[in-house]
């Protein structure tokens, strides 16, 4: 089951980025080329049926599987990254995070008034970054088609906060 495969793959770090939390690391993930091929499989069949017309990946661990999900669904892929990193014209937004606040971006007109757009993240936690992801896409007109995730930890209702946007929230692990 690919679920527990990602499970004995993903490794804690305690106190990272700060006191008290519990990193959950996908990195070693990568080591395994046949699971990150058959986690991208899982995650586009999810998705073949859903009309997106655009997968966003949030920076920096979003990129990863989230350029590759978008290329097996033929889809454009676009990165929302962190202030002052991208290099044109962007759409910004401010959030809280588990342990701190930060602002992420996307350059402006990537997202179409009326584009269906699907959220990739490496890790729902709170939910706080997902939901800036979602508010950049309505800014701009767009409609949140749903969210993808590797790891779901479900004990921090992150999901609850993203219900707004879409009921399509999917993951491969939780805990």
């Amino acid at each position: 089951m690919i679920e527990e495969r990602i499970k004995s793959a993903v490794r804690d770090v305690p106190d990272f980025p700060s006191p008290g939390i519990l990193f959950k690391d996908i990195t070693p993930i990568f080591l395994d080329p046949q699971l990150c091929k058959d986690m991208v499989a899982e995650m586009s069949g999810f998705y073949r049926d859903k009309s997106i017309d655009l997968v966003i990946g949030v920076e920096s661990r979003g990129f990863f599987f989230g350029l590759e999900l978008a290329k097996l669904l033929n889809l454009p892929f676009a990165p929302v990254r962190k202030k002052g990193k991208l290099p044109a014209e962007t759409v910004s937004v401010n959030y809280d995070l588990e342990y701190g606040s930060a602002v992420i971006e996307i350059h402006k007109g990537i997202i179409k008034p009326g584009m269906k757009v699907l959220v990739h993240d490496d890790l729902l936690a709170t939910g706080g970054t997902a939901a800036a992801a979602a508010e950049l896409i309505l800014m701009q007109g767009g409609i949140v088609g749903g969210f993808d995730f590797i790891v779901e930890l479900s004990f921090l209702n992150g999901r609850d906060k993203l219900l707004r946007y879409s009921e399509n929230i999917h993951n491969l692990a939780g805990w």
